[in-house]
Order: structure tokens, then sequence, then C-alpha cells
């Protein structure tokens, strides 16, 4: 049998319900001759500011057993640039919805950078990164804080003419409390989750192994709590749930749904296998044919946890 991928996220549909993370898929433009952007189900952008910026300085990645840690710190070209040089080229590709991450250091600057991307083409929805761990202002700051949270949300929904998602950050006591609030606020949807803050010494030198000091840990390490943490926010609010955190199989890929995400993000596993997000919607198909699920959008939320 062959197996529907179509998903709606959102409003918008999407050819597979397997997306590219932010911060590992570069603007997109960049993989066109190694994905097969229509095959997917789109991807989401580095993280675009107000103004271009230069990151951390290095060294500012590294692997770790299970994952990687990094504190790039949102190195990016800004939003005019982004728009002129950027964007123009993934019209080519029309079924792969292009959201845009959004990154400010103040809430006016959220707000005036989807102001700008409101009048550019192409893009189907806009992801907040209120989670980003590895800068000094910013990020973080928002998605550990519900008044904060509450403040970005309104602001940034008011203006936004497309959907909008929100990024949480994995690293506060209560993943439902933060998810409510980005409900209560009006999002239409969360990503969940981004890295957690994590900290690598060298013990020779005695000094910190990234320039940052702490930075954030991803990859397979961390999926079991992502996982974890996507089925209680789906247990919490209404709205869709993009699922991600240590994404390498396709069988990853389904406990995020089964645990209720409505579609997932692959992070980490493009810097080992830059063709991986293809290879795991490929796979999602494959795995969904095998056993009998017509459509991969009726994996969502279907986690048994009753006792036999």
């Amino acid at each position: 049998m062959k197996s529907d991928q179509r998903v709606t996220f959102c409003g918008i549909e999407l050819v597979s319900p397997v997306l590219a993370a932010s911060g590992t898929f570069g603007y997109g433009i960049e993989f066109e001759e190694i994905v097969s952007l229509d095959k997917i189900g789109g991807f989401v952008s580095k993280g675009v500011s107000l103004e271009p910026m230069a990151g951390n300085q290095a060294p500012r990645i590294i692997e770790t057993p299970a994952g990687m840690m990094n504190a790039i710190g949102l190195q990016n070209i800004g939003v005019k640039a982004f728009i002129e040089k950027k964007l123009p080229g993934l019209s080519r590709y029309p079924t792969c919805a292009v959201i845009v991450n959004v990154f400010g250091y103040q809430v006016s600057d959220y707000v005036e950078v989807i102001r700008q991307l409101n009048d550019a083409p192409g893009i189907a929805a806009y992801e907040i990164n209120a989670s980003c761990p590895n800068t000094n202002h910013g990020g973080m700051t928002f998605g550990t804080d519900p008044a904060s949270l509450d403040e970005l949300v309104t602001a940034t929904k008011a203006i936004a003419t497309r959907p909008l998602i929100v990024k949480l950050s994995p690293n506060v006591t209560s993943i439902p409390t933060m998810a409510a609030c980005c409900q209560t606020a009006g999002a239409d949807a969360i990503s969940l989750v981004n890295t957690f803050v994590s900290l690598a010494i060298d013990i020779e030198t005695r000094r910190p192994r990234i320039a940052n000091v702490t930075a954030g840990l991803s990859g397979p390490a961390i999926k079991p709590i992502a996982v974890r943490m996507v089925w209680e926010a789906a247990k919490t609010v209404k709205i869709p749930i993009l699922g991600l955190g240590g994404i390498t199989s396709a069988e990853d890929a389904v406990e995020f749904l089964l645990a209720g995400a409505t579609a997932v993000q692959v992070g980490t596993a493009s810097y080992a296998d830059p063709r991986a997000v293809e290879r795991i919607a490929r796979g999602l198909e494959h795995w969904c044919a095998r056993h009998h699920v017509e459509r991969a959008a009726d994996l969502t939320g279907k986690l048994d946890t009753t006792r036999g």
C-alpha cells in the first residue's frame, strides 16, 4: 500500500510531516543541490534578526557522546539580505514550506523583523525563537519567563500576517505551563524542544571547551526527554506541535508523532548526513506502508498508555 504523507499544520498543507530544523539547514537554498526540496515538508531557516549578527567566538561547536554542543550565537545575514538574496531562489520549490525563524534582543526587534517579512513572498509561517541558550539577551530570556513570553507572543501575533509558531526552551520547570502561555497569547503552534544548556570542560587546561562557556546540547542524547516534553505539551494545549530533538531515523519521527506532534524537525542529524531530512521523510513513508498506516496524520497523538 502507499501511505499518504500529507499533513495540515496551521492551515499549511505539507507534502510530508518531516521538515529541516532551524540552524542546521542554512537558509534552505544552499541545500537545493543536495536535498530534493520538493520531497520534504519544508524547512525552518537560520534565525533571522533585524541586523546582521557575527555570532560567538570559536570554538563554538564540539561533538559529545550521542550528540553535539553548539554556541553559534545566531550568526546571520539580517532580514534585509535574507529577503533580497536568499528568498527569491526558493520560489522554485512551491511545495516546500519556508518557515522563517525570527530572533531579536527585545520585543520591538522581533516585531520589526516580522513587519519586513510580511511584505516578502513565499513564506509559509514564522517561528519565533524564544529559546536560544547561546545569547546574552533575547532568546531564552523570553522562553523561561511566562510574563515575558506572553508579551513577546502577543506583540508578534498582532502584526504577523502568517501563522506564528513559538519555539520553546526545554530549560524550564514546566513545559505545559509555557505551552499554555503561548496558546493563551495567540500562538498558532509551538516547536519543541530547543537545545539543553550544557557545559564541557577540557580537564588538561581546566578551561571550557566552548568559548561561550556554556552551549546547547542536541542530538540523540536528548531525544527521550524531548519526546516526553512533546507528550506533556500535547496533553495541555490544542494548538499543533512541531516536535524535534535527536531525530535521526523514521522510527524516531514516529515516536514524536505518537507523542502528539503533527510534524517534526530534523536538526543535528544533518551535520552527519546532509541528506538526513530527505532520507527520514522517505523512510517515514516506507514505515507507514509496512505498518499499514494509510495516512501519516493518523499517527499524531496515538500513544497508548493503557496497561494490558
